[in-house]
């Protein structure tokens, strides 16, 4: 489905794209066929500038969470059916035309800043007033910024997203009594019963993992292990506990065995697998408790299905979310109103950065005809004047550049009102 505004070419916002696939379209398990599958930041940097440079995209920002993925881009060309199935089967060979124009949400000009403004200010998350979501979009403009992906568009776009964020939180209730999609697992987890003591291994030490954390100190566990593909950061989660912490690749080797697992890592495929979950488990029987909060999901399937487990993923966290969803409509309906009147301003924001952008080279170029006149077409002209004529004309031509400068600059402010 693709959502287009036409608006006067004076505002250019057509050319601002976003794709994108939400917990509103698809199972939460299935967004993972549209990210970008990368082992490494430096493997994703390099797959989102061969996808940019491949489309012919002036700028792009891609941000992943637990129940969407986005692609913002600003380009010239057309959105439509065929640009949808291109840009995807180069993201996922294996996705097929009719599941991509099924699944795919497309949005240019002012509908995709409208979108974005309201995914930013949580309006459209699964967790209707979570902050975290503003939060993990900042954190891919920096990466995306860093990576030299996105412009002064985008940029220009972000500043106003989150202020327009912040004014929604400050000016409704829309984050009162605030929970997101981590208190919600949490509360699955209390509500299983497990013990204070249980052993909890946290597989990922990312940002989700780590608001996990400080719900496991409010409620008291201490058992935790941590495992992690950097050592650091999981050093730094394991001394909340005072406990252990390990590479990721170190769960090979691990026999102390568990009672809950918490897996949140950046892996866009399963990492705990059969063979893996027999070592760790060993012998034992007795019924394990698996939340897993990584999207794709980072447990296997066949996993859930074979052993003796009781396993929380986010796609069962909606029943609650929609719970949510009744306390906050009518903040909703502020926060929207809100809204409107922020990308109002961003338009003539945007609008007045196009103007000054065209006209940033006026004073410059009259200046070079006004040193043209001077120097070469009427220079035979000039050197025959007296010295009072000369300065008289070249004062003349001095007042006349000022005014053909000031005359543009008039207009666009006059436009821009």
């Amino acid at each position: 489905m693709i959502h287009s505004w036409r608006g006067q070419r004076k505002y250019m916002l057509n050319e601002y794209k976003i794709l994108t696939v939400t917990h509103k379209h698809v199972r939460l398990e299935r967004i993972g066929d549209f990210l970008i599958t990368h082992s490494t930041d430096e493997e994703l940097k390099t797959k989102l500038a061969n996808l940019k440079d491949k489309f012919n995209l002036e700028e792009l920002l891609y941000i992943s969470t637990c129940n969407r993925v986005i692609y913002l881009y600003k380009s010239s060309r057309e959105l439509n059916l065929n640009f949808l199935e291109q840009f995807f089967q180069t993201v996922n060979p294996t996705l097929s035309t009719d599941y991509i124009q099924r699944i795919i949400t497309g949005y240019e000009g002012k509908e995709a800043i409208n979108h974005f403004y309201e995914v930013a200010a949580s309006i459209d998350s699964l967790v209707v007033g979570e902050r975290e979501i503003l939060r993990q979009i900042r954190e891919g403009f920096n990466r995306c910024n860093q990576w030299n992906l996105v412009g002064d568009g985008i940029r220009l776009l972000m500043k106003h997203v989150v202020e327009a964020s912040k004014e929604v939180y400050a000016q409704t209730r829309i984050g009162e009594k605030q929970i997101s999609v981590v208190s919600l697992a949490i509360r699955k987890l209390l509500e299983s019963n497990i013990s204070k003591e249980a052993r909890i291994l946290l597989v990922g030490a990312g940002q989700t993992n780590s608001l996990v954390s400080k719900f496991l100190v409010k409620y008291e566990f201490k058992n935790i292990t941590v495992f992690n593909r950097s050592i650091e950061k999981a050093e730094k989660l394991a001394a909340r506990f005072d406990s252990n912490a390990f590479l990721l690749t170190d769960l090979e080797s691990y026999s102390e065995g568990f009672d809950c697992m918490i897996v949140c890592t950046g892996a866009t495929k399963a990492i705990i697998k059969t063979p893996l979950y027999k070592k760790i488990n060993g012998t034992d029987t007795t019924e394990k408790l698996i939340v897993d909060l990584s999207i794709p999901n980072n447990v296997a399937r066949n996993v859930v299905e074979d052993f003796n487990i009781n396993y929380i993923e986010i796609e069962d966290l909606k029943q609650l979310a929609e719970q949510n969803l009744a306390f906050r409509k009518k903040e909703v309906g502020k926060a929207k109103s809100l809204l409107v009147q922020q990308i109002n301003e961003f338009q003539k924001v945007f609008q007045q950065r196009q103007i000054t952008k065209a006209l940033q080279n006026v004073p410059s170029e009259i200046k070079a005809i006004k040193q043209k006149a001077m120097n070469e077409v009427f220079k035979k002209d000039l050197d025959a004047l007296d010295d009072n004529t000369k300065a008289l004309f070249e004062k003349m031509m001095t007042y006349m550049e000022k005014k053909c400068i000031s005359v543009p600059m008039k207009a666009a402010k006059e436009l821009i009102a």
